[in-house]
């Protein structure tokens, strides 16, 4: 398997709480930065509409290989946590790349739609 495919799994068991799986440093040690985006109603959705959401994740996220360390998509709650390697510039080309792809997803703690939205 690609050291960078996405691992998809359906687990009956609970889930491991993101603080164990999460990685707060890169290979070298050095720091790691996080965001969380939600995905409005996604497991309301029909079964393609998520396979295909999901897809659209995985394209971004290949886009940043060498810096995205961890990602993990809750469909309890309808989120998506990415862990990336600290580095300038990242958080937003990444955040970029998501909203090109999955157009549905909000970034938390992103105020501009709220503020620019009169």
């Amino acid at each position: 398997m690609d050291k960078f495919e996405l691992k998809l799994s359906i687990s009956l068991e609970p889930a491991e709480p993101l603080y164990k799986l999460a990685p707060t440093r890169d290979e070298n040690g050095g720091p790691v930065s996080d965001l969380l985006m939600i995905i409005p109603k996604l497991k309301t959705k029909p079964e393609q509409y998520i396979k295909d959401t999901l897809a659209n994740i995985e394209f971004a996220l290949k886009q940043f290989s060498n810096e995205v360390l961890f990602a993990n998509v809750d469909m309890k709650l309808n989120t998506l946590w990415v862990s990336f390697k600290a580095v300038p510039g990242v958080y937003g080309q990444i955040v970029s790349t998501l909203k090109t792809n999955v157009p549905e997803a909000v970034i938390v703690g992103d105020s501009h739609s709220r503020v620019h939205n009169n």
